[in-house]
């Protein structure tokens, strides 16, 4: 009997996971069986994810860097890797601007749904961390991402996850500095992240052997801990224009794919979608990225080259998805308070949207703390903020887990126009988790 592709048993476990959540939830004691015997599952799975980030990326880069013998063609990999990112984010965010504008979503909110969203989640925890973090980033001076690039103890930077940025300058320096010390004195130390690359690989294959079943734990939690479904309805028109814009976001990459790649994007969007379905269910570029570069390495044929500085550095300063988002909330918002938005405020908002994207923690939740600094770019009344986060809280999560699909399909997609700009896209070269289990046993 044919053995599933991976896809199709992550995509199994997903639906498993939506259908029990929904019966646990009409089931007494459903949600506590959820929460304490299910759910943890699935926290360990993007536990493991996060504890091979930062080595995979450390080994990854370095490995990569060292591979070009030319500090030129990281340049060049670098240049365009940044403007296209830019390019795909600007598009996102005025994608964005132009559907809430033309299906204004937040014209056909009644007042007694505002008083009840603002009522139940004005005040709630989530919303108030996030109108805190979006202060401390806004006090903050205009340089300050620079600054925090920098890392002042490599120790502490390789262990905090969220320190992302750091890593990848501290990863780059070092592998810069590999290469111009020549190749002889850089070999030993290149070896050693040649095999510690080879070895996360393998922790990448091992631990997406459980991805079936993590998927089942984490969507079965999220359908536990959703809101009212007559608020979740109230909210149908906004989520269907998000929905809408990210969809459109997919095909302008499959777009990009075919004309730039000349690959097919049918065939692209396939080899990638272990990746989308992780996303999906982690709602973390972070925890993600472990898969999206094992995919978009042996399943699509992006050189290490290439796949080892587009897609960490994508991870943390390109979400076109949760940019697109930001224009659709920021005007739905004004829409729905009755708060004029003229052309100049939205062309505002594309801009300091673009800015905020950069060194935003790729986690669940960020966006909501880049919607705050959006608002207040165009003038949005702070005293309403929190009723601004309450209209769209209840949705936000199901939001989150789509614009993370969109997140890592925009990192994949500029990895892979990049590769075949540089030449260095090749026959993908697939490896399993036994592919040397002969030599253990």
């Amino acid at each position: 009997m044919r053995k599933l592709e991976l896809h199709w048993q992550i995509m199994i476990g997903m639906l498993l996971g939506l259908v029990f959540g929904f019966g646990m939830t009409y089931l007494a004691g459903g949600k506590e069986i959820v929460t304490n015997w299910i759910a943890p599952f699935g926290t360990i799975f993007i536990k493991l994810l996060k504890l091979i980030a930062v080595p995979l990326i450390l080994a990854s880069l370095i490995k990569g860097i060292s591979d070009l013998k030319d500090i030129s063609k990281f340049r060049n990999i670098g240049l365009r890797t940044i403007g296209i990112y830019v390019g795909t984010t600007t598009v996102a965010i005025i994608l964005g601007l132009v559907l809430v504008n033309l299906i204004e979503p937040g014209n056909g909110v009644s007042e007694e749904t505002i008083e009840k969203l603002t009522s139940t989640y004005a005040n709630d925890e989530g919303v108030t961390a996030k109108l805190e973090e979006a202060t401390r980033q806004k006090e903050s001076g205009p340089l300050k991402f620079l600054e925090d690039m920098v890392p002042d103890n490599a120790v502490s930077a390789l262990g905090n996850n969220q320190l992302m940025l750091q890593v990848i300058f501290f990863t780059i320096f070092m592998g810069i500095s590999m290469l111009l010390i020549g190749e002889d004195k850089a070999k030993p130390l290149k070896k050693f992240f040649d095999s510690l690359n080879d070895v996360v690989l393998k922790m990448v294959d091992l631990i997406m052997l459980t991805a079936p079943f993590a998927v089942f734990a984490l969507l079965a939690n999220v359908v536990v801990s959703s809101s009212d479904p007559e608020i979740l309805l109230a909210l149908l028109k906004y989520a269907g224009v998000v929905v809408l814009g990210l969809f459109l976001m997919i095909v302008f990459y499959s777009i990009l794919v075919s004309i730039f790649a000349k690959k097919n994007p049918f065939w692209f969007l396939k080899q990638l979608s272990p990746a989308q379905l992780l996303a999906f269910s982690t709602s973390s570029s972070a925890a993600t990225l472990p898969v999206t570069m094992e995919r978009v390495e042996e399943h699509i044929g992006v050189d290490k080259e290439v796949s080892s500085f587009v897609l960490p550095v994508g991870a943390t300063v390109n979400m076109d998805g949760t940019s697109l988002y930001q224009g659709i909330a920021a005007v739905f918002i004004a829409q729905a308070l009755s708060f004029d938005l003229p052309l100049g405020a939205q062309l505002t908002i594309v801009l300091t949207a673009l800015l905020a994207s950069i060194g935003t923690a790729a986690v669940p939740g960020a966006g909501m703390v880049m919607l705050v600094i959006v608002l207040e770019s165009v003038g949005f009344p702070p005293e309403k903020y929190a009723i601004g986060l309450a209209l769209i809280f209840a949705v936000d999560r199901p939001l989150d887990m789509l614009r993370t699909v969109v997140n890592i399909t925009g990192d994949a997609t500029v990895a892979t126009i990049v590769a075949k700009s540089v030449d260095k896209l090749h026959k993908p070269k697939p490896k399993n988790w036994d592919d040397h289990y002969d030599e253990v046993k």
